[in-house]
């Protein structure tokens, strides 16, 4: 028992975790709070020495970094909430078996009955009303079943309303013969803009993070970018998660490619289509 003690106190009570290159901050006590879990053993049964680290000295976990956000926060409240149409069910159930997180896996596992089943496909592919509806019945569902008390549930998302701003920045060159020179939206790149965990949910892998990698959740920024060049695509993945567009703005300017005026004329022009889901 000693042992362990002089283990426990040579944490410290602030402790910064690299999970999957997400930076997270969180006190000692929330990552032991469930026992006999994957953290409990790392940070209540070892000692710092005996866990991996980055070159920064945040101990090191190669997992979805995240998921880990939904991780942290069944630590922290003993509950989770899950945006609508949320799509990563099946791998948040696997992360929550990797740490050893039981009830959590429990409540995260699809039910086998043919009710549930019904519901499960309305909340992929049905209509957008009916699909709220059969999630929330399914969330009650879950919630009583859960073993834990007070009995937890799946709440409406914390990130049910939200902005998301797309930009773009395009040209095209309309030369002297219009019909046949004429090179329309060259998309360099397609930027996004909003809160940070929003914009994860909805973009995924295919946000590229590079430009801002340790923002946290609650935070904004314009720094972001997506891994393609199709505004349609990200148009399509909005839909689908419940944002509609409510504002756009453009401008633009035209330049000679050369001095001579007969030459082709270049014209760039920059996009913000602005997003909301209510």
């Amino acid at each position: 028992m000693a042992h362990s003690e002089n283990q426990h106190s040579s944490f410290s009570d602030i402790i910064e975790l690299n999970v999957g290159g997400q930076v997270y901050v969180t006190r000692h006590a929330t990552l032991v709070s469930v026992p006999n879990s994957l953290l409990w053993t790392m940070f209540a049964q070892k000692s710092p020495t005996e866990l991996p680290k980055d070159s920064k000295g945040r101990y090191f976990f190669d997992r979805d970094g995240f998921l880990f956000r939904y991780i942290l926060d069944y630590l922290r409240e003993r509950d989770i909430v899950l945006p609508d149409f949320f799509k990563e069910r099946g791998r948040l159930q696997k992360e929550a078996e990797f740490f050893q997180l039981h009830e959590l896996a429990q409540r995260l596992r699809p039910a086998a009955s043919k009710d549930n089943s019904l519901r499960d496909e309305l909340c992929a592919h049905g209509d957008p009303e009916e699909a709220s509806l059969a999630c929330a019945l399914g969330s009650s569902s879950i919630t009583t079943t859960a073993v834990s008390s007070p009995t937890p549930s799946l709440r409406s998302p914390f990130q049910k309303h939200g902005y998301i701003t797309i930009g773009y920045r395009g040209s095209y060159t309309i030369g002297r013969d219009i019909q046949t020179d004429a090179k329309f939206r060259r998309v360099a790149r397609i930027t996004v803009c909003g809160k940070t965990s929003l914009a994860k949910e909805v973009f995924g892998e295919t946000l590229n993070e590079s430009r801002d990698p340790d923002k946290p959740p609650e935070r904004y920024t314009s720094r972001y970018y997506l891994k393609y060049n199709f505004l349609e695509q990200a148009f399509d993945r909005l839909a689908e998660v419940g944002f509609r567009m409510v504002a756009c703005s453009s401008t633009g300017t035209c330049a000679y490619a050369s001095s001579d005026p007969n030459e082709d004329k270049i014209w760039t022009s920059y996009t913000e289509y602005v997003f909301s889901r209510d």
